[in-house]
């Protein structure tokens, strides 16, 4: 090759480089790949369904109980101490049969569950405390008799 054209071929190849590199250098996050939507690892919907809520009892306690609602109240679950979403929904059935629950059957231990859960108590096992859907120290104790009963 001539040098004045080896030169031309340089400066060129030079500039088609530069801007090249120029281009990419100034592309915008609008020309990248979009970048995959962020899951969350749990749902608030999984959450609630794994809440377990004792109710002051013990786990030996609780699962006295849990034995009573799988005998009687469609309880599925293992028996293992924690009184979880399946557990309420059966405890919910017992409370809608016989002590005025009229909530959702959803293992929610709501309000309505609680002032259910206190009529029975104040009914057949001592509680003396208010309607008031507040699982204070009271209803607790209540609870723990009836479960120490069986």
């Amino acid at each position: 090759m001539r040098p004045n054209l080896m030169a031309r071929t340089l400066v060129a190849a030079t500039a088609v480089a530069g801007i090249a590199a120029g281009s990419l250098a100034g592309a915008t996050a609008g020309f990248a790949a979009p970048a995959p939507a962020a899951k969350p690892a749990v749902s608030a919907q999984a959450v609630s369904a794994q809440a377990v809520n004792n109710l002051g009892l013990t786990k030996a306690e609780a699962k006295k109980l849990q034995r009573v609602l799988k005998a009687n109240w469609g309880y599925r679950g293992p028996i293992d101490g924690l009184l979880g979403t399946g557990s309420w929904q059966a405890m919910q059935r017992f409370l809608k049969r016989y002590y005025h629950y009229n909530g959702p059957i959803d293992g929610i231990v709501g309000k309505g569950t609680v002032k259910a859960l206190q009529r029975w108590l104040k009914a057949n096992w001592g509680y003396r405390g208010p309607i008031d859907g507040i699982p204070g120290a009271k209803t607790k104790a209540a609870f723990k008799r009836y479960c120490d009963s069986l």
